[in-house]
């Protein structure tokens, strides 16, 4: 697929769009209000930057109430809405609508309170992932989701996609990490759910909120937990003279019994990309490194160090590197996330793919890859949250170059058919947004699918919030109310979609 273009406005949708703009202007202040087409052209795309779309306007909500405002007037007119938080997702769930507005909360940018006692922070959605750990760690405490973009992307954007990272193996993903949260519906209902208490008091309606790409309701306020930072923390740096030793070995460690702090995996190709970038002292001539992370008391990282140790040269590593000052492990971790700006070096343009495996597939599939670029003629790093099986491949292209975006989209496509067929899913932490979105069938049948959008129907039944994401056709709500979706098989009305 390639970048969406729309056709000119007739008279009609021009008189519409200037409706809306000063319904909207009468809500929020003037200059929070974004319309003319140089200043709407920072929010055309999100970090899926292939598809662009030039929204009716962009809205700078401030308050609870002023977002409440304007999803009623929404809701009542009939005007699609697209949240946005810092614009940094990979799946274009940020992607705007040529018929509706985009409503970045990056105007809720404070944190509103810091409860060390409860180990609980109550922050609105626009504030950075690391904006949280720095509040805190002057008390020695951490906000555990750290993805690699968390010096820029937003708690509620991580929200909306169940961010994870280098961390979450041991320490969780987002949704492990939220108590509470204040949101908006698309009526303009305010509800709250949770709060700094650790366990729910009804339906566990948190869970389904995280990870649901802003398609059920607009995050105004976010209570997350946070957590004490362990005693002691080294990594170690394991190089391999195959990825599949690699792959082999991350399987060994957690058959052992071994959960660390962090395990990432990275090939040649990413090792020596995130090397000329960040100079972390990788090893360039090993085919896949390894960073293991361990934490806790002394003691304990010691004989777990000697039992990684032993694991790593049963699967033949030619290369061990243990950090020895918190300096030196931060700069090992400073490679690692360095590594996608790092392939802005190897090719105008690259995809950055996400799809989640078991562990014990790993070596499998990565063979499978390499076959994979044989077959789409374009090169692919591969960089892995190797711990939980969360693939990121890198898949290197020129925009410029006639078919190389279709080649690596197809290429792309592929990868996340393999990751369901080994008993994987679609995505770990990028969510589906449009990317993923066409091969949802290729996981889930029409009935499951059918069963996801009632819950859709029943937050938003007219599909106006986010509406173009995860689902490849939507059924009218009045029609699903209508199915029996025990057995047979279900009809998909002609709906317009992307």
């Amino acid at each position: 697929m390639s970048a969406i273009r729309m056709p000119e406005p007739d008279a009609q949708v021009l008189a519409r769009r200037a409706e809306i703009i000063a319904a909207l202007e009468k809500i929020l202040p003037k200059e929070s209000v974004v319309s003319t087409p140089t200043q709407l052209r920072p929010y055309e795309t999100d970090a899926l930057t292939a598809y662009r779309q030039t929204p009716i306007a962009v809205v700078l909500p401030e308050t609870t109430e002023q977002v409440a405002q304007i999803l009623r007037y929404c809701s009542a007119n009939k005007v699609k809405v697209v949240p946005r938080g810092a614009g940094t997702s990979l799946s274009g769930g940020a992607l705007p609508l040529e018929d509706g507005i985009l409503m970045s909360m990056m105007k809720f940018n404070r944190i509103l309170d810091v409860d060390l006692p409860n180990r609980a922070v109550v922050t609105q959605p626009g504030v950075t992932n690391l904006g949280i750990t720095r509040e805190v760690e002057h008390a020695g405490f951490y906000f555990a989701p750290d993805p690699s973009s968390q010096l820029a992307c937003s708690v509620g954007g991580n929200i909306a996609e169940n961010s994870g990272g280098v961390h979450s193996l041991k320490y969780g993903l987002t949704t492990n990490n939220v108590l509470g949260l204040e949101m908006v519906l698309m009526n303009g209902d305010i509800i709250r759910l949770g709060g700094k208490h650790l366990d729910s008091e009804a339906y566990d309606l948190l869970a389904l909120l995280t990870g649901s790409e802003g398609l059920l309701a607009v995050i105004t306020e976010v209570t997350v937990r946070v957590l004490q930072k362990p005693e002691g923390q080294q990594a170690v740096l394991v190089g391999f003279p195959t990825i599949i030793a690699a792959g082999q070995c991350v399987a060994d460690i957690i058959a052992a019994g071994i959960i660390p702090g962090g395990m990432e995996l990275m090939d040649n190709l990413s090792i020596v990309a995130a090397e000329n970038y960040v100079n972390a002292g990788y090893p360039t001539e090993a085919a896949a490194l390894m960073i293991i992370e361990l934490d806790g008391p002394q003691a304990e990282i010691t004989d777990l160090l000697a039992q990684v140790e032993a694991i790593t040269q049963k699967n033949g590593a030619i290369y061990q590197r243990i950090s020895q000052s918190e300096e030196e492990r931060a700069l090992f971790w400073a490679g690692r996330k360095s590594a996608f700006p790092a392939f802005g070096r190897l090719a105008p343009d690259f995809l950055c793919m996400d799809g989640t495996i078991p562990r014990a597939k790993l070596p499998e599939v990565l063979l499978e890859m390499e076959a994979l670029e044989q077959k789409h003629g374009l090169r692919c790093g591969n960089v892995f949250h190797a711990g939980d099986g969360n693939l990121h491949p890198l898949i290197l292209y020129d925009a410029n170059k006639p078919g190389d975006l279709e080649a690596a989209e197809a290429f792309g496509a592929d990868i996340l058919r393999l990751c369901v067929k080994v008993g994987g899913v679609l995505t770990g932490e990028h969510g589906v947004g449009i990317e993923k979105r066409d091969l949802m069938p290729e996981m889930f049948s029409e009935t499951d699918l059918a069963h996801q959008e009632r819950i859709k129907c029943a937050f938003d039944p007219h599909h106006l919030l986010n509406p173009g994401k995860v689902f490849p056709q939507l059924h009218r709500c009045a029609e699903l109310g209508k199915m029996h979706i025990s057995g047979g098989k279900l009809p998909f009305p002609d709906i317009p979609r992307f």
